[in-house]
């Protein structure tokens, strides 16, 4: 057990600071309730197109002036909802962090891609859909927290993340054509992190067309302070340092082209999309991505008619994604099992096949979908959204024999997977009075999800044969008919308050590998995990939906100007048939050790509070200074078992001091997480200690010139990340307790950063 450091202190210090706001402020929400980020202010000869629909209320958007700081800092697009009240990041590659909302993550958020539903296809959810965006193409990033309107939520429990590359443009009618571009660059030293990005937009009266290209490598990271390796020979090898944290490397090209043309006040947009990913490795999982190549295409129009407008879009994406030992997981595996070295008897070097068999890996998704969206003006107070949608995915995960026990036929770990959705919405908006505003929705889901015969590699090792032979003889087909409710009302009290609360209820289906994994053999068993603890996970065909009660609020203080604004928001969530974890044996987990589990319904409940705030300090000859801070809080517990829910981030709280001066605008941040001394007994998760880092960021612009400095982590301090999950990425991690239990992903040490773009 970890004591609680004094960083908890510096959390209650930082609600103790916070709370004086309310009484300091004076009318209009922070609660943002745009469905898009602020408009841009545009040339006289430049025409935004229209954005779809009314905005919807209870939505965060991150600001685009944040956007732009943070992006030379990450190439990871997730990363850049942190600041946003109530969101925290669960680790995985260096571009595939997986966004969690008060305690619930991946699956169970709904997250959308200019439009586009996307599934990871992937037994490690490796390729999640933020992972298919680049930071540098990001125009609108949006989160709905808890209570989230039907129209924008479906087949997820705990919110919706909603990702758009930039709107497309039009010149101005009789002003000339728009060319324009960017070209821009950036170095992080901590990793070698090095990448660049480009766009280039033609835009005439009728026509748009821009192409936006990324590129992004990065080698290990380092971690901070001491970090000392915990194996046998306490290096990675060839020279590595000791503070090295292996299989965090990536490597990544992104390229996007987009294509409107104006009808009237219509809009037809077609958008394609490619990305390849030649590696990304991963320290909380047992393999790593060898290559992921996605690409997709998708056509929307948007109608405008009297009582309102129309958007219909199609979209097809396919994923090839592969998976074995990179050069880490390879070099130790091999070194730990005693192979051979190379033939004049030096040891095994990371790149030889020699080190170990490996274990090749390989799925391939296609999703399909469809979706009508109308709005239409009932009157000056009303509004009526009414929507279907439709999405079609299909997965095949195999795993190629490769000898040393994985031989001689081909293991199929979900074979011919298939989950298909269609659904039907409709949601009122009314404006009762200039106090009141209600928004009240209803949606259906009808989800059919199904599988094929599967066998394993053709031995009788680990039972496959038994347990092959028990799933195909099974009723494999699921249907589920999911009813989603949300009821949400905004009374504003004051010109320095308003309230915002309401009620929601959501379910989710079970995904295909929650349902469809079959094989309790460890060694298959461990492939199966995308909760990055290290275990091994068996599906269950007959799992129910996840059913979501969600009750909140927010008191909203803030001035008539927004310089001054404190919003709190308690929620609580109670689960039905939450898909928690059990041993797959039906005896006690041991303690202290990876062991398999099966994935199982019960019950579970959440709650917390998010607080945000910000407050001008002073203007002078030294600039305009202010402070914003940020306060989460969640807690999540098995209502059957009272275990405590996996991967919950513990108290954290943000503080920034800001100031702006000749063009610059500069931070000191200060991030402050608790000590996790409490986890899933169940998973044996991993506790970690408390701690605070401190960051610093300056960004200046020039005409066409814009340049990003900072450091992240200054003091180079050493922590583990709290939702890192476990460190699997020295050792036999074919082996379930081939690797050492109980040591957590260190975070990144400190890191020099500097991005550089430039307009024409």
């Amino acid at each position: 057990m970890y004591p609680t450091f004094p960083d908890s202190r510096a959390c209650a210090a930082l609600l103790a600071l916070l709370s004086p706001l309310a009484h300091a402020a004076a009318p209009a929400p922070l609660i943002i309730t745009g469905g898009a980020s602020q408009p841009v202010q545009l040339a006289p000869s430049v025409i935004e197109a229209k954005p779809a629909s009314n905005p919807l209320i209870n939505a965060a958007a991150v600001d685009g002036q944040r956007l732009q700081s943070l992006r030379p800092a990450t190439s990871d697009s997730a990363s850049l909802l942190r600041g946003v009240p109530g969101v925290s990041l669960n680790s995985a590659g260096g571009i595939s962090s997986l966004p969690a909302i008060r305690g619930l993550a991946d699956d169970r958020l709904r997250i959308k891609i200019d439009g586009m539903d996307l599934v990871a296809s992937c037994p490690n959810h490796m390729n999640p859909a933020m992972s298919y965006i680049a930071p540098s193409n990001l125009g609108n990033l949006q989160v709905f927290a808890g209570i989230t309107p039907v129209s924008v939520g479906g087949d997820s429990i705990g919110g919706t993340i909603i990702a758009d590359s930039a709107a497309p443009e039009f010149a101005a009618p009789g002003a000339a054509s728009i060319d324009k571009g960017e070209v821009g660059a950036f170095y992080r030293s901590n990793n070698d992190a090095r990448g660049g990005n480009f766009s280039a937009t033609h835009a005439e009266e009728l026509f748009n067309i821009r192409y936006d290209g990324s590129t992004s490598k990065a080698n290990n990271y380092s971690a901070g302070g001491d970090f000392k390796r915990s194996t046998s020979t306490g290096q990675l090898g060839n020279g590595s340092p000791l503070d090295e944290v292996a299989s965090t490397a990536y490597e990544t090209q992104n390229h996007a082209l987009g294509m409107a043309l104006k009808l009237g006040e219509d809009l037809l947009e077609l958008k394609l999309g490619y990305q390849q990913v030649p590696q990304e490795l991963f320290a909380n999982q047992r393999m790593d991505m060898t290559d992921n190549s996605q690409q997709r295409i998708s056509l929307r129009y948007l109608s405008q008619f009297d009582w309102g407008e129309l958007d219909t879009r199609v979209y097809h994406e396919k994923v090839e994604h592969k998976m074995d030992f990179g050069p880490d997981k390879r070099f130790w595996y091999g070194m730990q099992s005693n192979i051979a070295g190379s033939a004049d008897g030096q040891p095994c070097s990371p790149i030889s096949a020699s080190c170990a068999a490996g274990m090749p890996m390989a799925s391939e998704g296609k999703t399909s979908g469809a979706s009508v969206k109308a709005s239409i003006d009932l009157g000056p107070q009303d509004l009526l959204r009414l929507g279907g949608e439709y999405q079609r995915y299909r997965l095949n995960d195999y795993w190629p024999a490769s000898g040393g026990g994985m031989w001689p036929n081909t293991f199929e770990n979900i074979n011919d997977g298939q989950r298909d959705r269609a659904a039907l919405f409709s949601e009122w908006e009314s404006q009762h009075s200039s106090d009141w505003l209600t928004l009240l929705g209803v949606r259906y889901e009808h989800v059919q999800s199904d599988a094929g015969d599967v066998h394993g590699y053709g031995h009788a090792g680990g039972g496959q044969l038994v347990e092959a032979a028990a799933f195909n003889a099974a009723d494999r087909s699921q249907t589920d008919h999911n009813w989603d409710l949300s009821a949400l009302a905004r009374y504003t009290h004051s010109e320095q308050l308003d309230v915002e609360f309401g009620y929601a209820r959501k379910v989710r289906s079970p995904n295909l590998y929650e349902r469809y994994t079959w094989s309790s053999w460890p060694m298959a068993a461990t492939m199966n995990n995308f909760a990055g603890d290290g275990n091994g996970y068996v599906g269950d065909i007959d799992l129910k939906p996840e059913t979501a009660n969600t009750i909140s609020s927010t008191f909203d203080w803030h001035s008539s100007d927004r310089q001054r604004e404190l919003k709190v928001t308690p929620f609580y969530t109670l689960v039905d048939d939450y898909i928690d974890a059990v041993s797959a044996t039906g005896n006690a987990v041991p303690a202290d050790q990876f062991n398999v589990l099966q994935y199982a319904n019960q019950s579970a409940r959440l709650y917390g509070m998010d607080v945000s705030a910000k407050l001008p300090l002073a203007s002078n000859d030294l600039g305009n200074w202010g402070v914003n801070g940020l306060l989460n809080y969640t807690d999540g517990k098995n209502h059957d078992t009272n275990d405590e829910l996996y991967n919950i981030m513990p108290l954290n709280a943000t503080l920034a001091l800001t100031q702006e001066i000749g063009g610059w605008s500069n931070s000191f941040e200060v991030v402050a997480v608790d000590a996790k001394n409490q986890g899933s007994d169940v998973r044996n998760e991993i506790q970690t200690a408390g701690y605070t880092l401190f960051n610093l960021r300056a960004s200046h612009s020039w005409k066409q010139v814009r340049v990003d400095v900072g450091v992240e982590n200054l003091a180079d301090k050493f922590y583990y990340l709290p939702t890192g999950g476990a460190y699997t990425a020295q050792g036999r991690t074919m082996s379930m307790n081939g690797i050492e239990w109980g040591v957590g992903v260190p975070g990144m040490g400190r890191s020099f950063y500097t991005g550089v773009n430039v307009t024409f």
